[in-house]
């Protein structure tokens, strides 16, 4: 029996790729010294693969910015508008990440979107209508051939064609039918060349297989492999499927003359169930995912052993692999020197999970599994207890009633009632939540955790930022400012390092998108509120001003879903949990005179499942709930903002409205406001902010620009019900060009504004 690991993490273990690409993009070291760190990663992950035993280990995993941008670049797939601007490729391939801004031309990024059920982000390829698909780009077969060079054999990932199709967008009157022929033509060239190459194996990742799949869809994947693999040669090739089960393709699959096919078995709750009603070709290698690529806790080796010795009865090759990529999940559980044993022993992060692999390959070689030394320690560990239970809030979530999740009076009564006690302007402007997190301001957090400064101190330095902030807006003259968020590390951490039942990592970092990567907390046990997490700073801000000021809250979905759930209970038990010791927070900002509240919930599609079947019976009918339950006690005149960013929501519009929030904001400029069609066409009845500029990228937007957004927008939606805002929240950006752009923002609503 051999293992293997479909992808993994990339940016370093203490973010080494993140910051010399920003070191690079900031002009401070050269394309040389970014490509030599490059490499000196990407060896070093393989290494570590090689030394923990690992058979299979990919290549090509490796990004600067996103696979599929990758794979894109690399067939050629690149809008004219990136070409124009005569860049080198790699200056060419960060200005389709990030957008530009320069001498050379003025251009926005590509659209940017969640990764399946996961907080990855993807860049969306567009294809013109002039597109050629054709090998463009040599990024895989050098890979290849550098892991070779240092005497590791590696099966090179790239995203399978129907993946990469399903997930372009496609500009002009061209369709997929009007490519088909010529991505054939570049995958078989692919295969061809590592063929030359001598690989062993190559993966195809073709995620999209576990959608819900058509009968078009069945018959394009047909006539896309059944030509491509004929160019296979003496390469074998791994059709790599994750995030769920194939059980809308499987019995094609499993005739097409694949070598390989992974199958998850952590999210395909079907997989097993396929293999037993309709078998498994005995000339091909099942891929089983059995190590979770997604979560933090150890494996149960008695249950993986128990699903293995199963498989084996229908099976008779399996090579033991993790459900998806381990770029979900953080490096390693030896950079976290503060948690102690009686918490890391009960973790596996990407290092710990190819151990597992390991230790599960030796037991099932045992001719008695459950008498080897790693399954006995693996289930001592799992026979310990480690839930802090408090159940007081177990019988506080189980007494909910209908009347705790519905907000009185209903959004019509309220919205008038809030247009009179508010009295904002047309086209009210605000922001998101967060400004810049400059150096200083983290380096008084730094040092106030380190404790080299009191609290005293480091609580005067915050009031200064938030001081500054407020009158920077008021200059700007925004109509309803935000605190600034200079205390915040993170918009999930800082309420879970607040919140009991939260266990929090120091190296921990997982990738976001691009550079940006974040530090999920881990939901330990019950959790609860303590005391008031946010009131005292957002009272202070109020205070400097006449206009209002938001309260800024993370929503119970959002932390739940961008932390490293608990398995032991159900996540809407969790959620709930959340809720309420969120809505106690609520509710202290409306005693204290915030009049309104902002309620983020970012990740609300997150976790929503794959198919549209499953999409209220295992999530929806928990999630909206718990949104409603944090704010269904607050009094009419106080107003209620949620937001949600870098995702597609025009299929769960009315279940967003259903949220029951006064005001919601959208990401929007990246998606060519397809996001507002969406909402008329719903017949959507809460305010809204669609995102006017893309703060992902550093290039500023002018006025001009800004005014044709909201032109377009207003002629969709009516001019009561329209709020003006970015993208998302400031804090990666810089100070200079975050008051360029909201200066440019302000200005554009003042003209409309006018106009109307």
């Amino acid at each position: 029996m051999k293992t293997s690991v479909i992808g993994y993490p990339r940016v370093g273990a203490f973010r080494e790729l993140k910051f010399a690409t920003e070191e690079y993009l900031n002009n401070n070291i050269t394309k040389k010294e970014l490509k030599s760190e490059a490499l000196r990663l990407r060896r070093t992950h393989w290494n570590v693969q090689k030394e923990k035993g690992i058979d299979f280990i990919s290549s090509n995993d490796f990004s600067f910015c996103d696979n599929l941008l990758d794979t894109a670049v690399l067939l050629n797939v690149v809008p004219n508008r990136y070409k124009a601007l005569k860049l080198d490729a790699l200056d060419e391939y960060f200005a389709m990440a990030r957008g530009y801004q320069g001498e050379k031309g003025d251009v926005k990024a590509l659209a940017m979107k969640k990764w399946f059920n996961t907080n990855y982000h993807y860049m969306v390829p567009e294809i013109e209508d002039e597109t050629r698909i054709f090998i463009a780009g040599t990024k895989p077969f050098d890979e290849y051939v550098e892991a070779n060079g240092f005497g590791i054999e590696t099966k090179p990932v790239i995203i399978g064609p129907f993946t990469f199709l399903k997930l372009a967008r496609f500009t002009g009157r061209k369709t997929v039918n009007d490519y088909t022929d010529d991505i054939v033509r570049a995958y078989s060239d692919i295969l061809n060349r590592f063929n030359a190459l001598g690989a062993e194996w190559i993966q195809f990742d073709e995620p999209y297989f576990v959608m819900d799949l058509c009968e078009e869809d069945i018959m394009l994947i047909n006539k896309l492999y059944y030509q491509i693999l004929s160019a296979k040669g003496n390469t074998k090739v791994l059709l790599q499927t994750y995030f769920g089960d194939t059980r809308d393709c499987y019995s094609e699959i499993t005739k097409m003359p694949f070598d390989g096919v992974g199958l998850d078995f952590i999210e395909g709750k079907g997989s097993f169930d396929l293999i037993k009603s309709l078998s498994f070709p005995e000339d091909k290698i099942l891929f089983a995912g059995i190590v979770n690529g997604k979560n933090i806790w150890r494996n149960n080796y008695s249950y993986t052993v128990g699903l293995i010795t199963k498989l084996g009865k229908y099976c008779k090759n399996i090579v033991l692999n993790t459900s998806c990529s381990l770029l979900h999940v953080p490096y390693t559980v030896k950079n976290e020197n503060a948690l102690s044993y009686e918490y890391t022993k009960h973790l596996a992060f990407a290092e710990e999970k190819l151990e597992e692999l390991f230790e599960l390959k030796t037991i099932l070689s045992s001719n008695e599994p459950a008498s080897a030394l790693e399954y006995r320690e693996n289930q001592k560990l799992f026979n310990e207890s480690r839930i802090n239970e408090k159940k007081n809030i177990h019988a506080t979530v189980s007494a909910l009633s209908k009347d705790d999740f519905i907000r009185h009076p209903n959004f019509e009564e309220r919205e008038k009632i809030q247009k009179a006690v508010l009295d904002l302007p047309l086209l009210p402007t605000t922001t998101i939540g967060s400004f810049p997190q400059t150096k200083d301001v983290k380096e008084n957090r730094a040092d106030y955790k380190r404790g080299e400064i009191t609290f005293k101190e480091y609580t005067e330095f915050n009031r200064r930022k938030i001081a500054e902030c407020i009158a920077m807006q008021d200059r700007i003259g925004l109509d309803v400012l935000v605190h600034g968020e200079f205390e915040r590390n993170d918009m999930v951490e800082y309420f879970g390092e607040k919140l009991d039942g939260f266990l929090f990592t120091q190296k921990a970092w997982v990738q976001s998108y691009g550079t940006r990567c974040v530090k999920p907390p881990i939901i330990w046990g019950d959790v609860c509120r303590v005391k008031p997490m946010t009131v005292d700073y957002a009272v202070y801000a109020q205070s400097l001003t006449k206009k209002y000021v938001k309260g800024m809250l993370t929503g119970p979905v959002t932390i739940l879903n961008w932390s490293f759930p608990r398995e032991d209970i159900s996540l809407k038990d969790c959620a709930f949990q959340i809720a309420l010791a969120i809505r106690d927070e609520v509710l202290d900002l409306e005693a204290n005179g915030i009049k309104i509240i902002q309620i983020d919930e970012a990740a609300i599609r997150e976790k929503l499942p794959l198919r549209r079947s499953d999409w209220h019976s295992e999530y929806l009918d928990w999630a909206i709930p718990a949104f409603r339950l944090v704010h269904s006690s607050v009094k009419p005149e106080t107003q209620i903002h949620t937001h949600m960013c870098y995702s597609e929501f025009e299929d769960i519009i009315k279940d967003i409205d259903d949220m029951d929030a006064d005001v919601i904001t959208f990401e929007a400029a990246r998606s060519d406001l397809g996001i507002v069609d969406a909402l008329m066409e719903a017949g959507f009845k809460t305010e809204v902010g669609p995102g006017v500029y893309d703060i992902h990228s550093p290039r500023i937007p002018s006025v001009s620009e800004i005014e044709d957004v909201l032109l377009k927008m207003l002629e969709k939606i009516p001019k009561e019900k329209l709020w003006v805002n970015p993208d998302c929240g400031l804090k990666t950006r810089g100070e200079e060009e975050t008051v360029c752009s909201l200066e440019n923002l302000t200005a554009a609503a003042r003209n409309i504004r006018r106009s109307l």
